[in-house]
């Protein structure tokens, strides 16, 4: 069932992102049941007047023209339960009951995925090393998760997308708001490399300054690690960075060029209380490594374990079945074998069973290793479909990504 409209209802109800959601959430199995109950004055959530006001005030036609909106201005939306919702954000505590979102948001299930944040006004060396970084983290297949911010954001996601990969920008407004004005014209670039805009607020919202603390809380789970490239003392960034922590995440931060510079002060103090350095792309990329709890979530979405039709967590359920992902300390490796056995390469297993478009494109590749671009022309596929494939393809070992979007069989 399409239960869309009764997520967005919802919010309409009760505000975006509002944990009161799941409260009720919690006493029904699906929105609509919820929808219902609260039309009929039979809830047993106790309301107060301003959502009794909402309640009777507000019709489920009203959503279906917000809906309706969105199909005249090619924004697409996803509800909680939704099969392609990123089920990253299935276990969080305040998950968003609808997503709207241009693109393909499904770069962001069974892959792996970083959070990228940092300063708006960054120096030159963080923008240096945000490239560079992002940009050998997309060659291997991660994709690129950031805020479309000035500054380091764009930097992130244009690292990525320069080497045809997928990179998500999560917005403060609404994915149609030509903001900031500055990065607008990078829409296209992100898109044609199969990347995704996506909001909790609906089309026509425009930005506000409360609207981006609440939005970190997506953009913290969507990456299964977060990394701090710059932040001042009192940066967005660290919101993020605290957020991506709670939630289990790794925490990796950039040591800063100067120590003595108040750009870095944010940096100092996440080194101080446990956060990662980095050194390299490949200090993060080993948080994906073979045996880990990041490798196994992203095994089992790519292989397509997770149940999408579960019901709506309550929020005691959130608490209880969210992963926790393990912290490292400096010096420990994400990548050992399980004791007594010998180290395993995340991508050397012999174990595979490929089926349909995958199989087609080993045996594509079975002949040497090929150009994505000529990849995609001789099996007649859209490029960004087969980036996706590829990439699931990178996780479960099938195929091996060298620079410049050459493939090869493993």
């Amino acid at each position: 069932m399409d239960n869309r409209k009764y997520w967005l209802w919802l919010t309409m109800i009760f505000g975006i992102g509002s944990r009161r959601i799941w409260e009720l959430m919690s006493l029904y199995e699906t929105p609509d049941e919820a929808y219902s109950e609260l039309r009929s004055g039979s809830s047993l959530v106790r309301l107060n007047e301003k959502e009794r006001n909402a309640v009777s005030a507000t019709d489920i036609e009203q959503a279906e023209r917000v809906l309706a909106e969105c199909g005249r201005k090619d924004v697409r939306t996803v509800g909680y339960d939704s099969e392609d919702y990123p089920p990253q954000l299935r276990h969080i505590m305040n998950p968003p009951a609808i997503l709207y979102y241009t693109g393909d948001i499904c770069c962001l299930t069974g892959t792996r995925t970083i959070t990228a944040v940092g300063a708006r006004k960054a120096t030159d060396y963080s923008l240096r090393v945000t490239d560079r970084i992002c940009r050998e983290l997309a060659e291997k297949g991660i994709v690129i998760v950031s805020g479309f911010a000035v500054g380091v954001d764009i930097t992130s996601h244009m690292a990525a997308a320069s080497q045809g990969r997928p990179t998500a920008a999560v917005l403060g407004c609404g994915v149609d708001i030509d903001y900031p004005r500055e990065n607008f014209c990078f829409r296209d670039e992100i898109l044609a490399a199969g990347g995704v805009f996506i909001s909790e607020y609906p089309p026509g919202t425009t930005p506000h300054a409360g609207n981006f603390p609440k939005r970190n809380r997506i953009l913290a789970a969507l990456g299964r690690a977060a990394v701090v490239f710059e932040a001042s003392e009192k940066s967005g960034s660290l919101i993020t960075a605290s957020l991506a922590a709670e939630q289990g995440r790794d925490v990796f931060c950039l040591p800063p060029a100067d120590i003595f510079s108040p750009a870095y002060s944010g940096n100092a103090m996440l080194l101080n209380e446990g956060a990662l350095p980095f050194f390299s792309s490949a200090d993060i990329s080993a948080v994906f490594g073979y045996g880990t709890v990041v490798y196994d979530e992203v095994r089992s979405e790519a292989l397509g374990i997770i149940d999408k039709d579960d019901p709506p967590l309550s929020l005691h359920e959130h608490r209880v079945r969210t992963p926790l992902l393990p912290r490292l300390k400096p010096g420990e490796s994400t990548a050992e074998a399980p004791a007594g056995e010998a180290p395993v390469p995340a991508k050397a297993r012999t174990d595979i069973e490929l089926e349909g478009v995958q199989r087609q494109i080993a045996d594509a590749l079975s002949g040497g290793a090929l150009h994505a671009d000529v990849l995609a022309q001789r099996l007649g596929m859209d490029s960004s479909e087969l980036m996706t494939e590829l990439t699931e393809m990178e996780i479960l070992g099938a195929v091996k990504a060298l620079p410049g979007k050459i493939y090869e069989n493993r």
